[in-house]
Parts: C-alpha cells; structure tokens; sequence
C-alpha cells in the first residue's frame, strides 16, 4: 500500500489540488494540519485525507514526525512526502516508489540539483549546495538535495527512523539517521514549481538545518566535536604556559596577556574534554540499551 503524507499550514490555496492529483496515484493520503488557521484541515477531511492535526504550529520537522507515526499505523509499504503547497508535480510520484518496491532503494529523493533546467532560483540553487555540501563535510552525506520534501520511504525505513527535530533540520535528520541504520539511499530528478511555492525566510531556513547538523554531529561524534577542539586548545595552554614562565625566567616579569591565554586554554580545553568524555559514555550507554 502505497501512502502519500501532506505536511501543511495555512494552505487552503493550494491543497485541495494536491490532494486531487495523488488520488489517482496513491491508496491513502494523510494530511498533518500544522495548526493552520484558515480551511487546510476542512477541505483535507472532505477530500477524503485522513487529517492529523496540531493544536498550534509545532514545524515543519513535528508534522513530518507525526506523518511517520500515523503512515506506520496504517501499515503503509511506501511512504511518499510531498509538500502542501503546489511546488512537487504528483505525477513523478510513481518514479519515486519504481526504487523503493523493487527493493533497490530504502529512501529515494527527488533531486531539484540533477536537472540544470529544473527552474531553481539562483539563491536557493546556492542555499541547497551551501546545506548539502556541509551535511557532506560533517556527516559524509553524498546527497545532492539534502532538503528535497519529495522523498519516497520504505517500510523498513519507517521502522527505523524516527525524526526528532522540530524545524527544518528533520529533513537532513532523517538522512543521518538512515546512514547510520545503513538504509540505502537513492535520488531521481523532479520537477518543481516555485511560483507555486509559498515564501520562506531563506536564512532562517539555513540557519535552521545547519544548527541541527552541528547538534546532531557532537551527540554522535562526542569524541571528535568536543574532545580534539578540547585537546588542542590544552596543549596550547600549555604552550603558551611554558611560554609565560620562560619569558618570566628571563625578565622577572610576568606576561599578564600571556598568562591568561594559557589559563583559559588549559581551562576551556579541559572543560570540552570532559564534556566529550561524558557525552561519550552516556551515548554508548544508549547505544548498547538499544
């Protein structure tokens, strides 16, 4: 059984015409109303949408993470994510699932990035390598589209992945999450229509996900995010410690400046080797609980 999943606020615009176009491709659509306050959820439940509603707006991550939990519940073999607002055609849907019920795909993106003529504004063509290409050098993520709505899950990744993050970042979570599940991953180029796309704060956006990479990173990676900075900044403490007592020893002055790096670096570096221990040990304490 195929199921599409709507994530949506304040789209009474643009919904009704979403929903009619996955009917003919899907078995069941849910829509997660993000505390919209005009008819997104009326008109989803009137169509036929199976509504999951939020009392306020929790964010785009708290509807998708909801979206998971309720296409669970309905035993869906595929899960589609579009977004509400009209910028994903529907009809690439079937090129989406072709990987996933083959069994050659646990997750498959639609990529705005593999097609050159694909419509992307200039700034947000920038905005998607600037996020993609950091979630490469921090996570080892080869994705070209890391923030693509369009995506196709298994239902093994459905068992597997569970997003955390309210905002934004859930998109680049998930993918984290199925790396380190060993879900495979695969993208195929959409089409998009930005016209149709209501306005996001770009910057916010950004800011958003790359906030969540870098929470994320030093919960999994404890040693390298807090312990090498933590030992790096100790030895040079300790450098520029021998350094006040050796130009003490000379002048029987004491270098002030000196001796304040070297005290904050021995400090600071202790406190994020610490920091790093203890994070590390706690995260192998759940790791083995699971």
């Amino acid at each position: 059984m195929i199921v599409a999943c709507v994530p949506a606020f304040n789209e009474e615009r643009t919904l009704p015409a979403v929903v009619r176009g996955l009917k003919r491709l899907v078995d069941k659509i849910i829509v997660c109303d993000d505390g919209s306050t005009d008819r997104t959820a009326d008109l989803a439940g009137s169509l036929g949408a199976i509504v999951v509603r939020h009392e306020r707006n929790l964010g785009y991550g708290a509807a998708i993470s909801d979206l998971f939990k309720e296409a669970r519940a309905q035993r869906a073999d595929v899960m589609v994510t579009i977004d509400g607002d009209g910028q994903h055609d529907p009809s690439d849907i079937p090129s989406l699932v072709q990987p996933v019920l083959k069994g050659t795909a646990d997750i498959v993106i639609g990529s705005r990035s593999l097609d050159a003529s694909d419509g992307t504004p200039g700034y947000r063509k920038f905005g998607i390598k600037m996020i993609s290409g950091t979630a490469s050098t921090l996570e080892g993520l080869a994705i070209r589209d890391t923030q693509s709505g369009f995506r196709a899950y298994s239902s093994r990744a459905l068992g597997l992945i569970t997003p955390s993050e309210m905002g934004m970042g859930a998109s680049v979570e998930i993918l984290m999450k199925a790396r380190e599940k060993g879900l495979s991953i695969l993208e195929v180029p959409i089409r998009i229509r930005y016209e149709k796309q209501q306005p996001r704060n770009p910057v916010y956006h950004g800011l958003d996900v790359i906030l969540a990479l870098v929470k994320h990173m030093s919960i999994r990676h404890p040693m390298l995010f807090y312990g090498v900075p933590g030992f790096i900044l100790f030895i040079l403490g300790l450098g520029f410690g021998f350094w006040t007592l050796d130009n003490y020893a000379a002048t029987r002055v004491l270098a002030s400046s000196l001796a304040l790096v070297a005290v904050a670096g021995v400090a600071i570096g202790l406190i994020l080797m610490t920091t790093g221990i203890i994070l590390w040990v706690m995260v192998s304490i759940l790791r083995g609980q699971e």
